[in-house]
């Protein structure tokens, strides 16, 4: 079974409240000051199965002009329309209005319902047919009266027909809802209603709450009141969730499959409509059940940025509605993740998918993944070209240019004692370093990196410092010499220049170990009596010893470490 989603539309008391019941037998009009009014304020929601068992969940909208961001947020997940115009008034503003949301939001396929037939004559009724048939060309249009149920099957046909020509939403992406009504039941606990934008919630599910970025288990799915075991895209969805820490998505909460969004403060669009629009004017972004404000930055003539005071969850391809007092425009996301800086050749290449073309420095694939809403075949299909680092890809550019500067920079030290570098003085501090490394085709050694070849040597001047007998410590003029000299083993640096040649250094060594393993401990004083050290040499030999974790300091005196009695 086919299941859609259709959004009313239409100026306020058209009778689209009144034509859904008699449609479906529901009452969208659930709140007591609605009934007292006679208005709809907030969504209202039923279920219609149409003739060629196609079923719809049909969401209610405001037609009155101060409810036009509820209305927007019932239709950015709808599949079709049902336009509803009064035979006695025509078109009115907001039955404009609400059409060029349609039209924003990409919403193509639906039907016009000319409604209170029964209170107009045949020319009123023609007219007014004339006039919408203007408006929406190609669009069935159907005459019909709620209160005398006359042309409901007639509209019902003509439902299933723009039914037949939508597509079925993607079960197969990551599941996307965003929040529309929130609230709790007793003996239920917290219970969030939405449309189900793509993918599938079953039970047991966890699902990410964003932009809060906290997570919530799904308890139970309903769909129309009905419990089911999976519900698919395209669906009206009732969760009961359980929260971590009493917390409770809201209003305008996207709810996601964990991981598959990042919430952002930026989004690039290819516009659709807002020609007057003037660079850096203030608008407000309808996306989801969301109204955010933004600023509007113009890049040429069909792109522009818009940098938002609140975070958004959204996904290339999604449509935004832009408004002031009015609706103004609108536009199609085409990155949802952009840097801040505005080049109308770079977003030409996003809204035609050349991906590759904007990988400088690495980025992480599964970064990219979620920017852009794309699975592993498609991203590999975009990125043709790139260089791959582990999870990470980057230009070939970057990485010659990176390759020319550490190659620059090793060279810089040739006729050192070590040439060498460590990663962090090449390459920044970033996750990805140490697979960028991987690729400059350069030699690693002890955490170190060397042109190739170029590995480290203390090479004939270590004579003029090894090979030194006795306990005494001696100078070491070159401190790189001296390190390069520890790493083959030949002498033990310590401290103030001084070094000792690693027979010396066991002989102390032992000598503590022996003194601590006897008395418990050994001060400074003791081990210089029995080293014949002076005291500042003495000194330097024994914070090596800590240094080393053989001993630990304790107040005046060292005792040993756990593992070294000996």
């Amino acid at each position: 079974m086919r299941r859609l989603t259709l959004g009313t539309a239409g100026h306020i008391d058209h009778g689209k409240t009144k034509l859904v019941e008699a449609l479906t037998g529901t009452d969208t009009d659930r709140l007591p000051e609605e009934q007292r009014r006679g208005i709809s304020i907030v969504l209202g929601y039923a279920d219609l199965e149409l003739p060629d068992g196609t079923r719809l969940s049909v969401v209610d909208v405001p037609g009155h002009e101060r409810f036009v961001r509820t209305m927007v947020a019932g239709s950015t997940g709808i599949d079709l329309f049902l336009l509803v115009v009064d035979a006695r008034e025509g078109p009115k503003p907001q039955t404009l209005e609400h059409l060029r949301i349609l039209r924003l939001l990409g919403v193509e396929s639906g039907v016009v319902a000319v409604t209170k037939v029964d209170a107009a004559d045949d020319e009123q009724i023609e007219a007014v047919r004339s006039a919408v048939g203007r408006l929406v060309p190609g669009v069935e249009v159907v005459s019909v009266s709620a209160l005398e149920r006359s042309g409901l099957d007639e509209l019902l046909a003509a439902l299933a027909r723009a039914a037949s020509r939508v597509g079925s939403r993607a079960s197969s992406g990551p599941a996307r809802l965003y929040v529309d009504r929130s609230f709790s039941l007793a003996g239920v606990g917290p219970v969030v209603t939405g449309t189900l934008w793509s993918g599938t919630i079953s039970p047991g599910d966890r699902l990410e709450v964003l932009p809060s970025r906290f997570e919530v288990r799904v308890r139970s799915v309903q769909v129309h009141g009905e419990a089911v075991e999976r519900a698919d895209a395209g669906r009206r969805v009732a969760l009961a969730v359980s929260a971590e820490r009493r917390r409770r998505p809201a209003v305008g909460d996207a709810l996601v499959a964990p991981g598959s969004f990042t919430p952002t403060y930026r989004l690039d669009v290819a516009l659709e409509g807002p020609d007057s629009l003037e660079n850096a004017a203030r608008v407000t972004v309808c996306h989801g059940t969301s109204a955010v404000p933004a600023r509007f930055r113009r890049a040429g003539e069909r792109f522009a940025q818009l940098r938002l005071e609140r975070p958004l969850v959204v996904a290339p391809g999604d449509h935004i509605v832009l408004r002031q007092e009015t609706t103004v425009g609108g536009g199609r996301v085409i990155d949802s993740a952009p840097p801040r800086r505005l080049d109308e050749e770079r977003l030409g290449r996003v809204e035609t998918g050349d991906l590759a073309s904007l990988v400088d420095e690495p980025v992480e694939l599964t970064a990219l993944a979620r920017r852009f809403q794309l699975d592993g075949e498609e991203l590999a299909a975009a990125l043709n070209g790139v260089v791959h680092a582990g999870p990470y890809v980057l230009s070939s550019e970057w990485l010659a240019s990176t390759r020319a500067r550490a190659e620059g920079a090793l060279a810089a030290r040739e006729g050192e004692v070590d040439p060498g570098l460590p990663l962090s003085a090449l390459l920044p501090r970033e996750p990805w370093a140490a697979d960028v490394a991987r690729l400059l085709d350069l030699d690693e050694h002890e955490g170190r990196l060397y042109l190739p070849g170029r590995r480290p040597s203390s090479g004939a001047r270590a004579e003029q410092v090894v090979g030194r007998e006795g306990l005494e410590p001696f100078a070491v003029d070159e401190p790189a010499l001296a390190r390069q000299l520890e790493r083959e083993g030949r002498l033990i640096v310590l401290g103030g220049g001084l070094a000792l040649s690693p027979a010396a250094y066991e002989h102390h060594k032992a000598t503590v170990i022996r003194e601590c393993g006897e008395a418990g401990t050994i001060t400074l004083a003791r081990f210089r009596d029995l080293s014949g050290l002076s005291r500042r040499t003495a000194q330097l030999v024994l914070e090596r010893l800590d240094s080393d974790r053989v001993t630990l300091r304790v107040g005046d005196a060292r005792r040993l470490r756990r593992g070294q009695a000996g």
